[in-house]
């Protein structure tokens, strides 16, 4: 006789892809009418803008680019100029044969921007973009569930607490608003570029909404009524609510990626700063799920062929933030620094025996006035890097959080650079659980006359399980005679009531 089980579905998504590529942009620059010939290309600094995210049937493609800002002096010697362009690309990643839906989420970094001049009158820009992506698809697992049990049937059943990832979506929202700078800070009269990398302080899942908040950190390079080059750090805080497909309980999280669509930074005649910022909130729902099912089952009074299969799930063991902490030095000469940026590349992981190598590697870049009073850059190369322990079939995914600004010093003809460096590290495996899908009941089993009825037993390394199914007992049998409230210590005798 077959005993049905019943069949309880576990939906939650499957990360299908975690890939990342690096791409290369050039675009040359005319110099428009009534500007001066390049004399010397001071520097170059760049903003990535993600355009868009496709889903075409069997591949999904990216899109955006690099508003890039070239600073040169002139070769008449006039102050310093500035010129702009824009650098687009386009990545496609083909998926895995019958995917056809899900959620695409991306993380885009600039890894370098530079620029030379070709003659007087061209300059070349060039970009390297590095783009980590991840695209999730809607899974489920089938968790079998016994109906009506026959008496004489044993079965051993566990619940695992599972957290899997059960959501994802976006949320676009625009910032526009005027800034008033301090009292303190230079007053601007020209901005040459602006950047701005948005930062979360808080994030949390309440009942059927994503509720985030935090700040797009603006950076503007410009020049001061002073005739000097400068640089501004503002704040735009922001506020947002995320609606969500269904309703979580306390144990939800949320987790969020900001890329900046679009970016457009005006100086008014009064001295306010003009910003016009969009954004894209990519977040994700894990929520811990009891996953409840028979391991395994016999029967002392008659025959049973039980049938298993093991159910595997994509479970998030951990989740956290470090700081990652680099210095450096760079030998120059310098009477004061304008500017300073960390571009970092996406974390490298290199999975190990006993662990994981994860390797970040990044390009810092200074703008500063020399002692001679010329104003220049330079570059140097820093190599960030950390150990992390694993267990065997743990993957670690690293993810930057945000690239914080170099703090440099002056020094004895150098300049000292120290780098922070927040990394979000995610640990995962794929879970398999043993079940019970179903069972065979036979034909009852003849009684021994032989065997005897209680058996004295010393605890070795076996569970109450395994010692009930093999002497024909029953867990609750043990414990009922042994007076049992938890697992017996090893070495202890007891007492097993055979059926």
């Amino acid at each position: 006789m077959e005993l049905e089980f019943e069949k309880w579905v576990c939906r939650y998504l499957d990360p299908v892809i975690r890939d990342t590529r690096s791409e290369e942009q050039t675009q040359e620059i005319r110099l428009g009418d009534g500007m001066p010939d390049v004399g010397r290309v001071i520097g170059a600094w760049g903003q990535v803008i993600l355009r868009g995210k496709e889903w075409r049937g069997d591949i999904v493609v990216l899109s955006g680019g690099v508003m890039a800002w070239v600073l040169y002096a002139p070769e008449d010697g006039s102050e310093p100029r500035c010129l702009d362009t824009w650098l687009p690309f386009k990545m496609k990643w083909d998926l895995p044969e019958g995917v056809r839906e899900g959620e695409i989420r991306a993380s885009c970094l600039l890894r370098s921007v530079d620029a030379r001049s070709v003659s007087p009158r061209k300059v070349m820009v060039r970009s390297v973009v590095s783009v980590q992506i991840g695209v999730l698809c809607p899974d489920e697992g089938e968790v079998f569930v016994p109906g009506k049990v026959p008496e004489g049937i044993e079965m051993l059943k566990r619940a695992y607490p599972v957290r899997l990832l059960r959501e994802a979506g976006e949320k676009a929202f625009q910032l526009d608003e005027e800034l008033v700078l301090k009292d303190s800070d230079p007053v601007p009269d020209k901005i040459f570029c602006s950047q701005i990398q948005p930062r979360i302080t808080d994030r949390k899942v309440l009942g059927d909404r994503g509720v985030f908040r935090g700040s797009g950190d603006l950076h503007i390079l410009g020049r001061g009524e002073d005739g000097q080059i400068h640089s501004w750090d503002l704040e735009l805080p922001f506020s947002q609510i995320a609606q969500l497909q269904q309703e979580y309980g306390p144990d939800a999280r949320t987790d969020l990626l900001m890329e900046v669509t679009s970016l457009e930074t005006e100086l008014a005649e009064d001295g306010k700063l003009r910003v016009k910022c969009a954004l894209v909130g990519q977040y994700l729902v894990d929520d811990r799920v009891m996953v409840e099912l028979v391991e395994d089952a016999y029967s002392n009074d008659r025959e049973l062929d039980v049938h298993t299969q093991q159910l595997e799930l994509p479970a998030i063991l951990d989740s956290r933030t470090e700081d990652i902490f680099g210095e450096q030095k760079l030998p120059v000469e310098a009477s004061r620094v304008v500017d300073a940026t960390f571009l970092p590349e996406q974390p490298r992981m290199r999975q190990r025996e006993d662990g994981v190598e994860m390797e970040l590697p990044g390009m810092v870049q200074v703008l500063f006035y020399g002692e001679n009073g010329e104003l220049m850059t330079s570059s140097v190369r820093l190599e960030l890097d950390k150990t992390l322990e694993t267990a065997p079939g743990v993957r670690v995914d690293g993810e930057i959080v945000l690239p914080k600004r170099p703090a440099v010093s002056l020094g004895d003809g150098s300049l000292e650079l120290s780098v922070e460096l927040p990394v979000k590290l995610t640990s995962s495996t794929r879970q398999g659980l043993d079940q019970v899908t179903g069972m065979t009941l036979g034909h009852e089993k003849e009684p021994d006359p032989a065997r005897p009825s209680l058996i004295l037993c010393r605890v070795g390394d076996k569970s109450l399980w395994q010692l009930a199914k093999s002497t024909g007992s029953s867990v609750e049998a043990i414990r009922r005679i042994n007076d049992l409230q938890e697992a017996p210590e090893p070495g202890r005798m007891i007492l097993i009531p055979v059926s």
